[in-house]
């Protein structure tokens, strides 16, 4: 099957058999990388390292060109440098990535009202009502295909299947630039062959439980009995997985998605060892949090805390709220907190805020007294100006001047976004 450098991809002919399908995967290939690409065609088939150029930042995604010497998405800087010493370090340009997203998206909705958005470079498109109009499944992707290169000037992989779990597998299969199509009537015949770690879900942990059970592939778990796949994976998981492995999915494509979570997080310029300081940075991050809540009219009933040491070593900490809440003072009082109870044996290399368990604002039930009323207004007052002047513009006096003072603090925290 293909891999995330692209060698060893499987494509369908021209003229493939659709039929039983009705779903697609749609996926950007390298979307960061592509995007950077159409921006300075001179960096077209040269090795893309898209992330902060101080090696001490993470690679936001890369090229197929960076891919082949192991660079992956996540790794330090530092490491996809020795492993690709040619390659060349772009910035990451998150307002351009969002702004071609939207083009693409667009696209989708020309042929389909049934999106389903995953993440800034891949959706879900439900088309077996839009035959009448537009064609068979196969048809339609070709020409999303099509329209995607010439009208966004990049390119996508298709998976076209009866159920999301099979298109998604498909579309990762046939990257770059290509399109897998998997009958309905040969989905098991499709899926048997393939290991295990190619499902949709099933992470590196959860396959390696897997693969010392002698279950490789998803043929192997198909004919595993349910008792011993509890044994390994849990009740949940194994049910999940046994009907995936059959070809049942039931899921059907989610035109009107909630975020599970929204977060932000920052790589310190040099390895942070003052609590007063990451302390503020929580305060910081969750005021950008915050932001993003009260613009998606949501707020969070959950909140989460990620801290990264010296020697790579991530640990997370998180806590359930009394009242959902999308303030930042709110957010960034339970982030110290959670903070206070995480033993700083080295110094801070990383650190980040999430809220999670997203619902939509004003869903719980009020208050006879609001104890954050004076924080609403004061934060309300603060989406004002940041609406007319923009983002980073106002912010709290605490603030001012701390990237003088500690040169460690990156100026603007990064959302915590994964591409491709």
């Amino acid at each position: 099957m293909g891999r995330a450098d692209g060698t060893g991809r499987i494509v369908s002919a021209e003229g493939a058999d659709d039929s039983g399908t009705g779903i697609l995967h749609v996926d950007m290939d390298a979307f960061y990388a592509a995007v950077e690409i159409l921006d300075d065609p001179s960096l077209a088939g040269k090795p893309l390292i898209i992330g902060a150029p101080d090696g001490r930042s993470v690679v936001s995604s890369a090229s197929y060109e960076a891919r082949r010497y192991g660079v992956r998405s996540a790794m330090p800087v530092s490491q996809a440098v020795r492993l690709c010493p040619h390659a060349l370090i772009v910035p990451p340009h998150f307002d351009r990535y969002r702004a071609v997203s939207a083009q693409v998206m667009a696209i989708f909705r020309d042929f389909t009202p049934l999106v389903e958005q995953l993440s800034i470079d891949e959706a879900f498109l439900d088309v077996r009502g839009a035959r009448r109009l537009w064609g068979t499944p196969g048809e339609i992707a070709q020409m999303i295909r099509a329209r995607v290169q010439a009208e966004a000037g990049i390119t996508c992989s298709v998976g076209v299947a009866a159920s999301k779990h099979v298109a998604k597998m498909a579309s990762t299969i046939c990257k770059p630039d290509g399109m897998l199509v998997v009958p309905g009537a040969r989905t098991l015949e499709f899926l048997g062959a393939r290991p295990v770690r190619a499902m949709w879900g099933v992470g590196p942990k959860a396959a390696e439980v897997l693969e010392s059970r002698g279950i490789r592939t998803i043929a192997d778990l198909r004919e595993t009995p349910l008792p011993v796949l509890t044994r390994a994976v849990g009740a949940a998981s194994a049910q999940r997985l046994h009907a995936l492995s059959r070809g049942e999915d039931s899921r059907e494509v989610e035109t009107h998605r909630v975020e599970k979570s929204v977060s932000h997080e920052e790589t310190f310029q040099t390895d942070v060892g003052d609590v007063d300081l990451l302390r503020a940075e929580l305060l910081r991050l969750a005021d950008r949090v915050a932001v993003r809540l009260r613009r998606g009219g949501l707020e969070a009933a959950g909140v989460a805390i990620k801290v990264r040491f010296s020697d790579f070593t991530t640990l997370t900490r998180s806590q359930t709220l009394a009242e959902p809440t999308a303030l930042g003072q709110r957010i960034g009082d339970v982030a110290r907190d959670l903070l206070a109870g995480v033993e700083l044996r080295q110094a801070v290399r990383l650190i980040g805020v999430r809220a999670e368990r997203l619902r939509a604002a004003g869903s719980s039930a009020l208050a006879l007294w609001d104890e954050d009323a004076e924080w609403k207004r004061v934060e309300g007052t603060l989406d004002d100006a940041v609406s007319r002047f923009g983002d980073g513009v106002v912010t709290r006096a605490a603030f001012l001047g701390r990237t003088e003072r500690h040169p460690q603090v990156p100026r603007t925290p990064r959302p915590a976004e994964d591409s491709d």
